[in-house]
Parts: C-alpha cells; sequence; structure tokens
C-alpha cells in the first residue's frame, strides 16, 4: 500500500492530536478519511502540490499521472479512503481510546 517516510511522523502526530472520543465510535470509513486527510497534508506541506491525480498543479491543469500517488517511488501518499490499510484503521482505533 501507499506509505512515505514523512508519513510515519504525519500518523503519529494524527494520533496525538485525535479529538475527544465522541459518544458514538467513528466508523473505520471515517477515520481512513482523517487519515488521508492528513497524509494529503503532509505532502502538500513539503511543497509540492500533486499528491494526488485529482490535484490541480500550479498552473491549473489536472496532476494526473505527474502526481505523487501515480509515479514509482518518493513519496506515496494515501489519496482514497481505499487506500488506507486495516491496520492503519486498527492502530488509529486502539490509540484514540
Amino acid at each position: 500500500m501507499k506509505g512515505g517516510l514523512v508519513f510515519p511522523f504525519v500518523f503519529l502526530s494524527l494520533l496525538l492530536a485525535a479529538v475527544a472520543v465522541a459518544e458514538t465510535p467513528l466508523t473505520d470509513q471515517q477515520i481512513a478519511a482523517t487519515i488521508v486527510k492528513a497524509s494529503r497534508g503532509a505532502y502538500y506541506q513539503t511543497g509540492h502540490l500533486c499528491a494526488c491525480p485529482e490535484d490541480a498543479a500550479r498552473n491549473g491543469s489536472w496532476c494526473g499521472k505527474r502526481s505523487a500517488y501515480s509515479r514509482p517511488g518518493g513519496a506515496e501518499p494515501y489519496c482514497y479512503v481505499t487506500d488506507v490499510p486495516k491496520e492503519k484503521i486498527d492502530a488509529y482505533r486502539a490509540s484514540a481510546h
């Protein structure tokens, strides 16, 4: 699956910054969406815009196959909830309680 050198730090930061647990537990889908948002945010903080295929490049065009997600090697951000492995979701859930 997708991951990268920056993302373990982001994941840890995400876990530490988790909001107080609501009365209803978050679904796997909600947790995955939170992880995707943090992963993309970490990539954008590096100064690059094309984390995911649907992102816009500086010239306004779609990143598409130029995105980090689409290119082998280097950063591998999570772009979609389906990219997030169950293990990451379980780790998030375990640390949030």
